[in-house]
């Protein structure tokens, strides 16, 4: 089977754009691909963190991947600072990636906008995202527009390193989905859902209670036309409801606007909350009745199958490149 790789930072509240953009397709993946999903914590630190946050948000993670749907006997689940040959492999595809690549990185230059100090981790960390891929002979990522170009180095340094060392990676494609992969902000359309954001009616994070799902998107922003109709250059609002009825109904845009024809935002907004909380409440079920122990068991049987295979690749890699091998 080919391999897909795909990690999630720990950091914020898990929201309904991280759930349609990704985590919802990693249910589908796991039984026509060879899947590892990983909760990234090397990566959460190029920022600052609350080290007892990081942790509780971690396990929580790791719930949510099990709540949705991932089976731990078809897929591979782990923390990435459990396999040391993340770090490992990051060090040594730094010493194949130039300056001028990590430079030229949009989301550095737009996370250390305004900011008096960044980490060089912040800078380098698409190294590190080029080993968590490359570590696992990985065929697809599924990534946002967001990460295209991070998956583009990947490829670069992949393609670089098997022209100066003789085949070693396999090049990575992208996979991207079409409609729900773009989730916009509740309150600003005209940007992603984000979990950073300060303004809770921003979001719907996937454990809010039904209640507060109402209110958000009884809230959210659409515009004074009040006709059904997906436009997303001129009624981004709207256009970013019709996507989200879409995403969580499995219904094609285009139905979902003659569904809704003719009718009001508030007929949508009713109907949006409802198909909304139906898929949460599924999910806070699942979550609310895993046991602890379960979860942590899962993460220690992931991290040993996931190291299984990154050692193989550290080794081949070190071995290439003129490491002495450790008698």
């Amino acid at each position: 089977m080919q391999r897909v790789f795909s990690g999630v930072q720990p950091t914020g509240d898990i929201h309904i754009g991280n759930y349609l953009g990704a985590m919802k397709q990693f249910v589908k993946l796991q039984d026509d691909y060879s899947c590892l999903f990983c909760i990234v914590d090397l990566h959460a630190l190029t920022v600052p963190q609350d080290p007892e946050t990081l942790r509780k948000k971690s396990i929580e993670l790791a719930g949510l991947y099990l709540a949705i749907g991932l089976d731990p006997k078809k897929v591979i689940i782990f923390v990435q600072s459990h396999v040391k040959e993340h770090s490992e492999l990051a060090w040594l595809l730094q010493c194949m990636t130039y300056f001028g690549e990590l430079n030229r990185m949009t989301q550095f230059k737009e996370k250390s906008k305004g900011k008096e100090s960044v980490s060089v981790g912040l800078f380098t960390y698409p190294d590190l995202m080029a080993a968590d891929i490359l570590l696992y002979d990985t065929n697809f990522v599924p990534v946002g527009n967001d990460q295209k170009q991070h998956l583009e180095l990947t490829r670069d340094i992949a393609m670089r390193f098997n022209n100066r060392f003789g085949d070693t990676f396999v090049i990575p494609e992208p996979m991207i989905l079409k409609t729900g992969s773009r989730i916009m902000s509740l309150t600003e359309p005209d940007k992603k859902m984000s979990k950073s954001s300060e303004n809770q009616y921003s979001k719907i994070n996937l454990l809010d209670e039904p209640s507060l799902v109402k209110k958000k998107i009884m809230k959210a922003v659409t515009d004074s036309e009040n006709v059904i109709r997906y436009d997303p250059e001129n009624k981004p609002g709207l256009s970013n409801l019709l996507t989200l009825y879409s995403a969580f109904t499995d219904i094609s845009i285009e139905d979902v606007e003659a569904r809704f024809k003719g009718q009001g935002y508030g007929t949508l907004k009713k109907e949006l909350v409802d198909v909304i909380v139906e898929r949460l409440q599924e999910i806070q079920s699942n979550y609310r009745n895993l046991d602890s122990n379960f979860i942590n068991e899962v993460l220690k049987d992931g991290a040993e199958k996931a190291s299984e295979i990154a050692k193989a690749t550290v080794n081949k890699v070190k071995d290439k490149m003129g490491l002495l091998p450790n008698a």
